[in-house]
């Protein structure tokens, strides 16, 4: 464990320092890198996109590292726990200042126990070998096309196929529920709601396999892409035509989406749901064009 100070005195500043002290991160890799602190919904997004998540136990844990909830000054305020019996190993304020029991916990645990934690599998691969004169891996992995668009104008409305969209930094794709603030999913200020991709190749394979067999527009994404690996983007900025994006963590399947289409819709695309991602670049994306990396 590191030992971080928190950068905002506030309790989300201290629960920032408390998470980012257990993962042992740089700070200005976190979501609380620009303002000192990030609430705890933030932090969700940023931990999905490496197996993570922040999880509160019905009893508080009596092992290892978790992060408790206490009263400092008569203000809510997190430390990091250790021990059995645990104690306070870790108070982000730094001062000794006492402070009350733990009231409630978070512990940080795995979305998918089988992966590793930390960063989602492909991410440090497409990295690419470097100095070999070899094909990079993430180049390979991002040689591919734009086989379908897709906007919704209300959420779950059907998913309508256009053959360009005006995408918009900071938006979406013009048109689409959540280019207005009305997706389903995600708050004012959230990563990753602007856009959505999913390979249709996976939309192919899920009824190949058994599965439903549904439309390219049933899957609720904006971009189907063909010939790409969309989960080794996360983390990436990537370019589709002129639009360029950056992937922040895998789209998997919901109940909202398989209430949408039918059985089988969930348990079929885990793990290969999709990708959400951000715009960071405005411009004109069309069926046809090639998506690839940025720089």
């Amino acid at each position: 464990m590191w030992l971080v100070r928190r950068r905002d005195p506030t309790p989300d500043g201290a629960l920032s320092a408390c998470l980012a002290a257990l993962l042992e991160v740089s700070w200005a890799e976190t979501p609380a890198a620009e303002t000192g602190a990030a609430p705890l919904a933030r932090w969700q997004e940023w931990l999905a996109a490496r197996n993570l998540r922040a999880i509160e136990p019905a009893a508080l844990p009596t092992a290892g590292f978790w992060i408790a909830a206490v009263t400092r000054d008569d203000a809510r305020h997190h430390v990091v726990m250790f021990g059995a019996p645990p104690d306070v190993v870790w108070d982000p304020a730094d001062d000794g200042a006492p402070v009350g029991p733990a009231r409630a916990a978070l512990v940080l645990a795995a979305l998918d126990p089988v992966l590793p934690t930390g960063r989602l599998p492909h991410y440090e691969a497409i990295a690419g070998p470097a100095d070999t004169g070899e094909a990079s891996p993430a180049a390979a992995a991002a040689a591919g096309t734009v086989d379908g668009l897709f906007i919704a104008p209300e959420r779950e409305a059907p998913c309508r196929p256009v053959d360009t969209a005006d995408a918009v930094a900071g938006r979406g794709l013009r048109g689409d529920r959540y280019f207005e603030g009305a997706g389903t999913f995600g708050a004012p200020g959230a990563f990753g709601h602007e856009l959505t991709l999913i390979a249709a190749e996976a939309i192919e394979a899920l009824a190949a396999e058994g599965g439903p067999a549904i439309a390219p527009g049933d899957a609720r994404r904006n971009v189907v892409t063909r010939g790409v690996d969309v989960d080794a983007l996360v983390g990436r900025r990537f370019l589709l035509g002129e639009v360029e994006c950056v992937g922040r963590r895998w789209c998997e399947p919901c109940a909202h989406l398989q209430r949408l289409t039918g059985p089988g819709v969930l348990r079929g695309l885990v793990h290969r749901g999709g990708l959400r991602a951000d715009i960071v670049r405005s411009g004109t994306v069309r069926v046809g064009d090639a998506i690839r990396l940025a720089g």
